[in-house]
């Protein structure tokens, strides 16, 4: 199936470490499952508190909207339906958030890494009170996961609760990533189907330095042309991640629209 806009709205880590599933357990605010902390006093931590005071809900908005964009995200939230249990977006606004919950949302994962603006508190605000889960499984837009992150997938996506939402920043690259090997690896889908998730249609540039994501599949497909197997069984055997990346080639130009103009995490 594939995807369309629902009629209504509704990376593990920037350090190179890679997600682990947890089993979902009681936690305290901010405490996202899968997410590390950051130290006592780092840039971050200011978010990773509650909003106890009008003063902290007012930063956090303000944040969110002018600092990670999130005017933006109000004016068009990128979102999407994948399949009946799996939905992809933009960075949720929290109304969005409880829109999805009453649409039988079970699941928030996020796919950021260092959750250094407004929009993670508020975020996971609108989780716990919705009674959804949220949880984290980086990546990156601009570089491709290792085979054991990928393979760390097929264990995640029979972890979490459906519906689930996944969401990047913008909604276009991360989320369509992982919008596509949840079809395959959860779903069964054909990779030639599953890999339209990165779509001009989402906002995926394949000619920028997000193109990379891409040329995962390119590499795939052209490698098993001849010899058929499964995606996740030549992600076992033959994916190098290091190979795909040095031979793809991403336009200046356009790698410039996305860093620059569109300020694309």
């Amino acid at each position: 199936m594939s995807a369309k806009h629902p009629d209504t709205a509704t990376e593990t880590g920037p350090t190179g470490r890679e997600a682990e599933s947890v089993p979902p357990s009681p936690r305290r605010f901010g405490e996202v499952i899968g997410f590390t902390e950051p130290r006592e006093g780092a840039p971050c931590s200011r978010w990773h508190r509650p909003l106890a005071t009008h003063w902290d809900r007012f930063s956090a908005w303000m944040n969110m909207l002018f600092v990670d964009h999130g005017i933006f995200r109000a004016i068009w939230s990128n979102t999407w339906t994948v399949s009946d249990n799996a939905w992809r977006s933009s960075q949720p606004l929290p109304h969005l958030l409880r829109r999805f919950a009453r649409a039988g949302g079970r699941t928030v994962v996020t796919l950021r890494g260092g959750q250094t603006f407004g929009s993670f508190p508020l975020e996971i605000e609108a989780c716990e009170k919705s009674g959804m889960i949220l949880r984290s499984f980086v990546l990156r837009s601009r570089g491709l996961p290792s085979r054991e992150h990928i393979m760390s997938m097929k264990g995640f996506f029979e972890s979490i609760e459906y519906p689930v939402l996944f969401h990047c920043k913008s909604g276009a690259d991360r989320a369509g990533l992982m919008a596509a090997i949840y079809l395959v690896f959860a779903e069964g889908r054909l990779v030639s189907e599953a890999r339209r998730q990165l779509g001009l249609k989402f906002g995926h540039i394949r000619l920028s330095k997000t193109g990379v994501l891409d040329a995962l599949f390119d590499a795939y497909q052209a490698d098993t042309a001849n010899t058929p197997i499964s995606l996740e069984e030549w992600i076992e055997t033959r994916y190098d991640p290091e190979t795909i990346t040095n031979s793809f080639h991403a336009s200046g130009f356009w790698s410039l629209v996305v860093d620059k103009v569109l300020r694309r995490e």
